[in-house]
């Protein structure tokens, strides 16, 4: 069975009404060609991957930014950079969305516990400029 990403296809995708999806800015015209053959389902799917994946890159550093800000406060307040029970509650918190939206939790934690890692090094950071 496929199935076509209905809302990620353009009305119109270029002058013939989305026979030949258009390239993105900096994909190399990749996003509309398999095999040298115009594809604008594919080209839809991967227009819709690039926006995700955009949108994962800007939530990832609007996140920093706020961990950063704890890193200082944490440091200013002499608290320690690492909040164990925090984390078991958060990993907790997002194994269980990640099921519930059909993500693999394992994923889901692996991913969480990478992004703990790096703050975890920022507020040690934060904690050694401050002292």
């Amino acid at each position: 069975m496929t199935h076509t990403p209905d809302a990620a296809l353009p009305a119109n995708d270029g002058p013939d009404g989305g026979a030949n999806a258009s390239a993105t800015a900096g994909d190399g015209g990749l996003h509309g060609s398999v095999a040298g053959t115009s594809d604008a389902v594919l080209g839809a799917y991967r227009r819709s991957i690039d926006n995700i994946d955009a949108a994962i890159i800007h939530m990832l550093a609007e996140r920093f930014r706020i961990t950063q800000a704890v890193g200082e406060y944490k440091a200013t307040h002499e608290l320690p950079p690492a909040d164990p029970s925090r984390e078991e509650r958060q990993v907790a918190r997002l194994r269980g969305l990640a099921a519930e939206s059909g993500l693999d939790p394992e994923f889901s934690e692996k991913f969480l516990r990478f992004v703990i890692d790096e703050v975890i090094h920022h507020h040690l950071q934060a904690a050694s400029d401050a002292s």
